[in-house]
């Protein structure tokens, strides 16, 4: 007979892991308290998972600054296991895939073991992504897996597991995803939105980052927005999709269809197609518009982007009530004086900035971290309510759920 804890139990359980995702390290004593859990309740949940490998004591660093894992004793302090990867992270991007193990430590800093390119206009792209994930399998070796998180770009329904639309990587529209993975891993697979979990990341990383709208800059642009802690929900699987915003005048077509997006004039690609031209065609990299930058300041074409860009945002701080906004991606990669002009003209739109403070601030890419954080809630302390169990994903998770339970 497989025990399945209470609702309760189960919602104890994520409180519980959430608190020390943030946290990093601490006593029973520290995680009852900031709970406001009993100290028998949070000391039983912690034995749980101490048993089931979720967690570790950890003994405190000693002469040498070396530090030791132990367990079965109370005064010491826990953390996230991270002396083995039991998940596995997968991005999407458009012409790289980038893989990796992870414990269920949250690091500040993404690092990913393996990476190989892709052609998304070559013949039968979702076969040769399929050849190229078994090579990476092979190369990360045999790891006792319990779940992999797929990240990808675009409008994904994560309840259905499947991508909806992807202006940037269409051939994914088509491709059940998730079935690919499940052949080369036979695990159970969570495809997830990619600017969700770089939010949710953040949000665990930087504390007291309760409320904030994310606008990561790079192969296209694309937001999440996290307020009172927890990513915003929407009736339909789309949120955040600033980057397709038409700006007036803009007459580059984008991949989504349309004629105008913000992104095409703020993209990696929209950048160097604007840099090009003003140089007068020559062909121009990306480390040659860091150099310039550094050297003759903002160019004003640059100036128009970043200003358009700019007015997206502004607009979304003024519809959604917030007043703080995390710049990641490409644009944190150039000279420091882009992203202060950002936050300018952030400030100059927004309503909040008439009367108050608007924070804008560049923060590193926290992929893994929120992937992380989706695998435990999801795949090792899921809330079964949360989903029909008709809901095949749900199943998986279920499964999953038991299958570590018993390892």
């Amino acid at each position: 007979m497989i025990y399945v804890p209470s609702r309760m139990g189960q919602l104890n359980r994520r409180a519980l892991l959430r608190q020390l995702q943030k946290l990093g390290v601490a006593s029973r004593a520290e995680l009852a308290k900031s709970l406001g859990m009993s100290q028998p309740t949070a000391g039983k949940i912690v034995d749980e998972l101490l048993v089931s490998g979720v967690l570790e004591e950890l003994v405190l660093p000693d002469d040498n600054g070396a530090e030791s894992v132990m367990r079965g004793r109370p005064g010491r302090k826990l953390r996230l296991n991270r002396s083995r990867s039991r998940l596995l992270a997968i991005q999407l991007g458009l012409q790289e895939t980038a893989v990796a193990g992870l414990s269920l430590g949250i690091s500040d800093e993404d690092q990913w073991h393996v990476s190989f390119s892709l052609d998304p206009d070559g013949d039968s792209p979702a076969k040769t992504w399929e050849g190229q994930l078994r090579t990476a399998a092979r190369k990360i070796g045999g790891k006792d897996f319990l779940g992999v998180l797929l990240s990808v770009p675009g409008i994904v329904d994560e309840t259905e597991n499947r991508i909806l639309f992807s202006p940037n990587l269409h051939w994914t529209e088509k491709t059940d995803l998730a079935s690919i993975v499940r052949r080369v891993w036979n695990v159970p697979v969570l495809i997830v939105q990619e600017e969700r979990a770089l939010a949710l990341g953040h949000h665990l990383a930087a504390p007291g980052s309760d409320d904030f709208l994310l606008v990561d800059f790079g192969e296209g642009v694309g937001g999440a927005i996290i307020m009172d802690g927890k990513p915003l929900a929407n009736p339909l699987p789309i949120s955040g999709e600033i980057g397709h915003t038409p700006v007036l005048g803009n007459q580059r077509r984008c991949g989504c269809g349309s004629v105008g997006c913000m992104e095409t004039l703020v993209s990696l690609r929209g950048l160097l197609e604007s840099f090009s031209a003003a140089q007068r065609g020559a062909r121009n990299s990306w480390a040659g518009l860091q150099r310039h930058i550094s050297q003759k300041g903002i160019p004003a074409w640059l100036a128009q982007s970043l200003d358009a860009a700019a007015v997206s945002i502004a607009g979304a701080l003024n519809v959604l009530g917030l007043r703080r906004v995390v710049i990641t991606g490409s644009l944190t990669e150039l000279p420091s004086a882009v992203c202060a002009h950002l936050s300018q003209a952030i400030q100059n739109g927004s309503m909040w900035a008439k009367f108050g403070t608007v924070e804008c601030v560049a923060a590193p890419r926290r992929r893994t971290a929120g992937l992380v954080a989706i695998g435990i809630e999801q795949l090792i302390v899921p809330d079964t309510n949360e989903i029909s169990p008709k809901t095949p994903t749900t199943a998986r998770r279920q499964t999953a759920a038991v299958k570590y339970n018993r390892s």
